[in-house]
């Protein structure tokens, strides 16, 4: 089994909507907000390669919406996700499967794309599985008011439209090494998958810790349906992770790719920073 970091550009989020309750004054120091009090974050997927499958975890935010909508999250960078599995030596039809956190622009996206005369909508990996969890399917078609403007019809219907939707449901698996786990705080049944490679765990962790500085208790965003169940969901999960040596590998941080974490006198911390092509 092989592991690879796909970056698929970076966009910006305004700073106080990312870190919820905690002070700008604490907050800026790690994640430096421009003129406009916007912070810098990635859009990183995870690959993973193993025999005659390839598994894609999230795509990012695509680029097929108009100017306007994508100009308010400022994309930018040179990376993109076809570029990046390129440079792999993989192309989007290699994709076996297409593990969906959830259904967020900013996680979706690429999931779907324009045909050749834009008239119509098709999925971006053809040869692929879509696996999303059932529950947060549901959810996604049926919206709260807070999470409506995140879960774009475009980035949702063409993807049951083509034959290659698969509803999954917690603690299930799609390969002997991969565990597909949820969490409910930030959004109803967001995948995190826990990926056995070599001697050691990899959790993808989506938007539960985006960044390796939303790693404190409190650090919650302020995008989270429930995040009093966000801080009990990060409490269990830090403590087993720290524990077992799991690398918590982030999908918005623009700085760090992975880290582990370690017990201190203020709790659980960042413990050795992590690149996957290193290991």
């Amino acid at each position: 089994m092989h592991l690879y970091s796909v970056e698929t550009g970076l966009f910006k989020l305004d700073g106080g909507a990312m870190f919820g309750v905690v002070p700008k004054s604490i907050w800026n120091k790690t994640n430096p907000a421009d003129e406009n009090n916007m912070i810098e974050l990635a859009m990183r997927c995870l690959l993973i390669e193993d025999g005659n499958q390839l598994i894609l975890i999230d795509n990012g935010i695509g680029s097929k919406q108009d100017d306007k909508f994508l100009g308010h999250y400022y994309l930018h960078g040179d990376a993109s996700l076809k570029t990046s599995l390129n440079k792999l030596g993989f192309d989007v039809a290699d994709i076996t499967d297409m593990v969906l956190s959830h259904l967020h622009f900013d996680h979706c996206g690429g999931s779907i794309e324009w045909n050749d005369d834009r008239t119509t909508f098709r999925t971006a990996f053809p040869n692929a599985t879509y696996w999303i969890h059932e529950e947060h399917w549901n959810e996604a078609n049926n919206p709260n008011q807070r999470e409506k403007a995140s879960f774009l019809k475009e980035n949702i219907l063409p993807i049951e439209q083509s034959g290659q939707l698969k509803l999954i449901g917690s603690n299930e698996s799609i390969h002997p090494n991969i565990s597909l786990l949820a969490s409910n705080g930030h959004t109803r049944s967001m995948i995190h998958p826990h990926i056995k490679w070599r001697d050691k765990t990899v959790v993808f962790m989506a938007d539960m810790i985006p960044t390796m500085s939303h790693i404190p208790i409190p650090y919650v965003m302020g995008y989270d349906v429930r995040p009093l169940n966000t801080m009990n969901e990060k409490a269990t999960f830090l403590k087993e992770a720290a524990a077992k040596e799991y690398i918590l590998f982030f999908e918005h941080d623009a700085y760090h790719e992975a880290c582990t974490v370690t017990v201190t006198e203020k709790g659980i911390r960042k413990g050795e920073i992590v690149k996957l092509a290193d290991l």
